[in-house]
């Protein structure tokens, strides 16, 4: 069986007893609200992960690219919906896609003009598209108010479109990662639903189907008080956790599934300071921690297996592949490992192929690779 210590640094690091029992808790909380868990993949893109997402659920999963949507098809996952507003140009991609594997992609969108242009392109493509309708429910990134007086007719051009199904209503409460507290976000979820729920009524009302009512967020997901009227939700960062997760109550410290060993490659004592082989491109410029007023750094520094807080030290700067460690560096030399537990698990894992897979004994049982690009 591999060892951490024979593996080569900076290495991702996925332990499995985490990972579990963060999937577990929020089945069992989709179970709780009466919805689907449609799992979205943007966080982990691997199929290993997937399938152990999905155990136990309908099936269907949620990407943020075209290349995960491939990714995920070609493994035999044959209900996903692509959850990033669909341009004309993507949709021959997404049609070879969808007859290469038998798959169906669901799209999104929240304009009349980008209804009219799916509609015939789809047309022109001689496929059938399944299509949500974005709404916005107070993230203001993206989505159709749900009172706006287009919601009805972009309903109504994709479910006279020859080539596109009106499947229903998508939103996301992304602003739930703004909240300082669990009864903000608790707030957030009722008014993620309530828009979700006031446009299904409002598309029904014009005659038109929606038996999709999809809302998402991992923050919503875990503090919601109800979700009625609502079919299905969409977290993703739940499967891994991270430190700005943890900050505002989504997950706890010991939930972190996700970190990265690194070495130490040099220790000035005197100066209190050390640098390890771990920068931007290892654990990402991430400072969304800064977002709660926490000055946290690229990272949590423990030892290497991930049990013990390193003292003081900060992860105070990072630079391509250096991170810059400040404070009191104890006994540490070089050739020693450490590891970063990161602010941001997406960002983080972005950089890397696969991951190295740790058992209850924190040896390496496994690596599972994942998807990049787009």
């Amino acid at each position: 069986m591999d060892r951490i210590a024979d593996l080569q640094t900076p290495a991702l690091l996925l332990d499995q007893a985490r990972l579990e029992r963060n999937l577990k808790r929020m089945a069992a909380r989709a179970a709780a609200l009466g919805v689907a868990l449609r799992p979205h993949m943007k966080t982990a893109k691997s199929v290993d992960v997937a399938r152990r997402a999905t155990a136990g659920q309908a099936g269907g999963i949620t990407v943020s690219t075209l290349k995960e949507a491939e990714y995920f098809a070609a493994a035999g996952f044959a209900d996903i919906t692509y959850a990033i507003g669909i341009t004309a140009d993507k949709l021959a991609r997404a049609a070879a896609l969808q007859q290469r594997h038998g798959a169906t992609i669901g799209l999104v969108l929240d304009s009349l003009q980008a209804a009219r242009a799916v509609a015939a392109q789809a047309d022109a493509l001689q496929t059938a598209f399944a299509v949500h309708v974005e709404i916005d429910s107070g993230q203001h990134r993206a989505g159709i108010a749900p009172d706006d007086a287009d919601l009805a007719e972009i309903g109504r051009t994709l479910h006279d479109g020859s080539g596109t199904r009106l499947a229903g209503v998508l939103t996301h409460a992304g602003h739930s990662y703004n909240c300082r507290s669990v009864a903000a976000i608790a707030a957030v979820a009722e008014a993620e639903r309530a828009a979700a729920v006031q446009a299904a009524e409002a598309l029904r009302a014009a005659g038109l189907p929606c038996p999709v009512v999809s809302v998402g967020s991992t923050p919503t997901a875990l503090h919601a008080h109800s979700l009625a009227g609502a079919t299905e939700m969409r977290p993703g960062v739940y499967m891994f956790g991270d430190r700005f997760q943890a900050a505002i109550g989504s997950c706890d410290t010991p939930d972190l599934a996700l970190s990265v060993l690194a070495s130490v490659v040099g220790v000035w004592p005197r100066d209190g300071r050390a640098l390890i082989d771990a920068g931007a491109l290892a654990l990402s410029q991430d400072r969304s921690m800064e977002a709660i007023d926490v000055d946290a750094g690229y990272g949590a520094v423990f030892d290497a297996d991930g049990v013990r807080p390193l003292g003081d030290l900060r992860l105070a700067n990072v630079n391509q592949e250096h991170g810059f460690l400040i404070g009191d560096v104890g006994d540490l030399a070089p050739g020693d490992r450490v590891r970063v537990f990161p602010n941001h698990a997406c960002m983080t894992a972005a950089m890397y192929d696969a991951y190295n897979v740790l058992d209850a004994d924190g040896a390496i049982a496994a690596r599972w690779t994942r998807v990049g690009g787009w």
